[in-house]
């Protein structure tokens, strides 16, 4: 536990509740009479905990935004590929209790179970301390990104630009796809008039796409000798 605590920058008073967010249905299924139930309560709490945090912050640091955009900020802040992102910092996956099944199954690095996981971690700090301190665990491991490239939507961009160029179609293509079935990693290339601007990958099509939409804009349109975005895609 000290090693988790350590990687949260937090201690908790009352360790039962961390351990109550590392246990999966799965763990709590096959030990019903361990005290201990899943984390999916947590969960439940940890989910709009996480999303009144998010939309404050957006509220305040974006003055000027409509509640559509702040709404799309939000989403892409909360989703499941940030949320994972910020399981990995934790390297929370090595702390999880699963099943049998979902550990031969893959479980640590399942996207749902991690995502899910970060949700409960932040509600059991949330009851341990209060909101201040899960308010600082959310900033520093998920808003410190939200001015760099968490928030974003390079597809949207890169779609918005092409439209401003008379003539030019824009497409996404599957190139590959490695790895296990519960941790597949996808290739994708984006073409400007069958033309390579892109290329990306992600654990799904979407993000790969997203991945590719941004080497495009990076690097891609400039040898097409088109303009990037008019605004930036980040507030």
């Amino acid at each position: 536990m000290k090693a988790i605590e350590q990687a949260l920058q937090y201690s908790f008073s009352n360790q039962s509740l961390l351990e109550n967010a590392l246990t999966h249905s799965s763990y709590a299924n096959e030990h019903r009479g361990h005290s201990m139930g899943s984390n999916e309560r947590l969960e439940f709490l940890g989910d709009s905990i996480l999303g009144m945090v998010v939309a404050e912050y957006l509220y305040q640091e974006n003055p000027k935004l409509p509640e559509g955009e702040l709404t799309r900020l939000r989403a892409g802040l909360v989703c499941e590929q940030s949320l994972v992102h910020v399981a990995q910092k934790w390297n929370l996956g090595a702390y999880l209790k699963l099943g049998r099944g979902e550990e031969s199954g893959g479980g640590r690095t399942r996207p749902s179970i991690l995502a899910d996981a970060v949700e409960a971690v932040l509600a059991a700090v949330y009851l341990d301390s209060g909101l201040p301190q899960v308010y600082q665990i959310i900033r520093t491991f998920l808003l410190s990104d939200a001015k760099k490239e968490v928030i974003r939507d390079y597809k949207t961009a890169l779609q918005e630009i092409i439209q401003r160029e008379n003539q030019k179609v824009l497409t996404y293509h599957l190139q590959g796809e490695r790895g296990p079935d519960h941790a597949k990693i996808f290739q994708m290339e984006v073409r400007i008039d069958d033309k390579v601007a892109g290329r990306g990958e992600g654990r799904s099509k979407k993000e790969a796409e997203q991945a590719a939409a941004r080497d495009a804009i990076e690097h891609g349109l400039r040898a097409e000798g088109i303009s990037g975005p008019e605004e930036p895609i980040t507030p």
